[in-house]
């Protein structure tokens, strides 16, 4: 176990410099309307003090979740079930590379636990700082092509970074890509959370054979590279822990993929010994994430607001909406922190919107207009959020966005 939770060691003079500066600066940002200043604040911390994520993690029992879609989600999760045991610190609003968890730790001298959302391409370094006893490891999926690379070369770099970790890592068995970056590791916990998106994962990550995949099983006919078995799994409505007794889950979040995140986070929770009817539970609590699935009033009409940044996100997200004729508005952006790579749209199955009246909104509403247009769907393009629910006939409109989008459109209904 890392270090003594809920007993502190004092920070030296120079952490304690960086962590009021980081705070200092973090507060002028926000004054000055440039959002919650946990990125800011927090280089300006790591600038001082280049230890001090370590420093601030060394008195916390430390769990980790990376993937490319449900890190934010499931690290709600998973915090909400370890409250159960003692307070906890998180960076609940995604701000998920080095300098926003610093930012985030920063405000918990008081926590015993830290439930850390990682950005994929850190998550072996901050590993390496943060000595967590916990790791989760959702899914992998292309995403940000531009920035994030390939992600058979994600999981072999995760494979590496994790190699002979002291952590106990909590993995998606359904995952070919997840068990080749898990394999490393001594102490895996399996989970069968499922893996609707599988075209990413059909290449052997271990040979580049290709894979077989009967039913929801999978592996590789060349070298023998198979799926684990399962100590966790999901089953409908219920996860299913190693003992084989069924716990049910109830979430306010919709859909399969939340009731895979908090199967996992069961898991998770269970490393630190909380029971899983405990655990899951607490989980009810949870409504909303950083505003995903929120239901907001607009203009005199119900939005629901549904975030979904690349092909695998999409598909789950579109197993969640009301059917036919319910609106829908499709916002997509190609800025930073979405990737400015919009090939993926083509990847996305948008013919399963057909029947749906559908507006298209976004920095990038032309490249989506294309991609409708060949999917042979209806829809009409605006300029703005306003005059795509103006155009909306009657019923609670489904808004779908990629990151940024996502975020303008918060702004825009004051969410």
């Amino acid at each position: 176990m890392s270090g003594h939770p809920g007993n502190p060691e004092p920070l030296s003079p120079r952490a304690k410099l960086a962590v009021t500066a980081g705070k200092a600066a973090a507060a002028v940002s926000r004054a000055a309307g440039r959002g919650s200043g946990s990125v800011i604040g927090g280089r300006v911390a790591l600038k001082l003090d280049p230890d001090l994520l370590g420093r601030l993690a060394q008195h916390l029992d430390v769990v980790l979740v990376s993937a490319t879609n449900g890190k934010t989600t499931t690290t709600r999760l998973i915090a909400e079930a370890l409250r159960a045991s003692g307070p906890v610190v998180s960076n609940a609003l995604g701000a998920n590379m080095p300098a926003g968890i610093t930012s985030a730790l920063a405000g918990g001298s008081d926590a015993r636990f830290g439930v850390i959302e990682v950005d994929e391409k850190y998550l072996a370094g901050v590993a390496r700082d943060t000595t967590p006893k916990a790791i989760a490891l959702l899914n992998l999926s292309r995403d940000q092509l531009d920035r994030a690379a390939e992600t058979r070369m994600l999981a072999e770099k995760w494979r590496e970074g994790l190699n002979g970790t002291k952590a106990v890592v909590i993995a998606n068995a359904d995952d070919p890509l997840i068990v080749w970056a898990a394999s490393s590791s001594p102490n895996v916990v399996w989970v069968a959370a499922g893996q609707m998106w599988k075209d990413d994962a059909w290449s052997c990550p271990a040979c580049g054979g290709v894979m077989q995949r009967p039913g929801d099983d999978w592996f590789c006919g060349e070298c023998g590279f198979r799926r684990p078995a399962p100590s966790w799994a999901l089953s409908g409505d219920h996860v299913l822990d190693p003992h084989g007794s069924a716990w049910p889950i109830r979430l306010q979040l919709p859909g399969r993929a939340n009731k895979a995140n908090a199967a996992t986070s069961a898991a998770v929770a269970a490393v630190f010994g909380v029971p899983p009817q405990v655990a899951l539970e607490r989980m009810y609590q949870v409504q909303a994430v950083a505003g995903r699935y929120d239901v907001v009033s607009f203009q005199g009409r119900d939005l629901r607001l549904l975030l979904a940044k690349n092909p695998a996100g999409w598909l789950e997200t579109f197993s969640l909406i009301d059917g036919p004729p319910a609106p829908v508005i499709l916002s997509v952006n190609a800025r930073g922190a979405d990737g400015t790579d919009t090939s993926w749209l083509w990847d996305v199955d948008y013919g399963r919107l057909a029947g749906h009246p559908i507006m298209v909104i976004g920095d990038r509403k032309l490249d989506l207009a294309v991609r409708l247009e060949v999917a042979g769907v209806d829809f009409r393009v605006c300029e703005t959020l306003d005059e795509a629910v103006a155009m909306a006939p009657p019923g609670q409109i489904e808004l779908i966005a990629n990151y940024t989008a996502f975020q303008d459109v918060r702004r825009r209904v004051g969410n």
